[in-house]
């Protein structure tokens, strides 16, 4: 019989077992390493020659690295009527500017909804629940139908401001404002503190785990942007847009597209790395209340 180890935490005694523990392990590794795997894949795939990527069957490790795809693809763009470095100032300026619109927005209206009572704010939270319901593809209509209509087709304003209210952004920062004590923020007023100093020194500093999720959310949608249903402009185009015409080359670009690949997850999946911590304890906190 496995020895039982036993600790106090938070005053309650817990029992578990060394085989348990190594069981538990054992699947996680199990699980771990099969959502890693494709990620492990693309990242070989971008330093495979040629010969290596069309290898059946396919192999995970690279086994003659080459630069040849990076330098491809840099060759290719240069070749462009626009410039590789505008590509990149466009998806950058809309992702910086739509996720830090974003934070702002969702969290003022958050900790409005959150800790304020006025009539219709429970309405107005039930219809940004039932808004996570429809995706992308159910509002494209009516989001050019808006866009048209303000005049922001082939402006970066089409892109940026949408971003704006994203509802899952406003749904995670209003449950986790939630679990902050309304005793709190009466002794911030009780020592003469306004609305916009509890909200700047208080509340953002205590959501930093929520609004750092929803900053990964909203970088990976807008760095991912295509943006081709609302920007024409070969000089608004944004970098995914650039690289899905030099993927569409056909079988003598698959190495450029391994390589591309790459590229276009890299910077979401490095700040995914850091914020990790955050990005879990927010979704452990989104449904606690006081």
């Amino acid at each position: 019989m496995a020895k039982k180890k036993k600790k106090l935490t938070g005053g309650r005694r817990l029992n578990r077992s060394y085989g348990g523990d190594a069981f538990i392990f054992f699947i996680l590794t199990i699980f771990g390493l099969f959502f890693a795997y494709p990620l492990v894949y693309a990242i070989n795939n971008a330093f495979k020659p040629l010969n290596e990527i069309f290898l059946f069957p396919p192999k995970l490790w690279v086994r003659q690295p080459t630069m040849n795809n990076f330098q491809d693809l840099f060759i290719i763009m240069s070749k462009s009527w626009v410039t590789f470095s505008r590509y990149i100032f466009n998806t950058v300026l809309i992702t910086a500017v739509g996720t830090g619109g974003l934070i702002i927005v969702a969290s003022m209206g958050a900790f409005v909804v959150s800790k304020y009572r006025f009539p219709g704010a429970k309405l107005f939270f039930n219809v940004v629940i039932v808004t996570l319901m429809f995706s992308g593809y159910v509002t494209a209509i009516p989001n050019y139908l808006v866009m048209t209509k303000l005049g922001w087709v082939d402006t970066y304003l089409s892109i940026i401001v949408p971003a704006f209210a994203m509802p899952m952004g406003f749904f995670l920062l209003k449950q986790f404002i939630d679990t902050i004590p309304n005793t709190l923020l009466e002794a911030a007023k009780v020592d003469g503190a306004k609305e916009w100093r509890i909200f700047v020194w208080i509340i953002l500093p205590m959501v930093k785990p929520a609004w750092l999720t929803v900053m990964i959310f909203s970088v990976q949608s807008l760095w991912n942007a295509r943006a081709s249903n609302f920007i024409y402009s070969e000089q608004l185009k944004t970098l995914p847009y650039a690289l899905s015409q030099i993927i569409s080359g056909g079988i003598a670009r698959a190495g450029v597209g391994a390589a591309v690949t790459l590229f276009v997850m890299i910077v979401p999946l490095v700040m995914f790395i850091f914020a990790q911590s955050n990005i879990l304890q927010t979704m452990a906190s989104s449904g606690i209340k006081e």
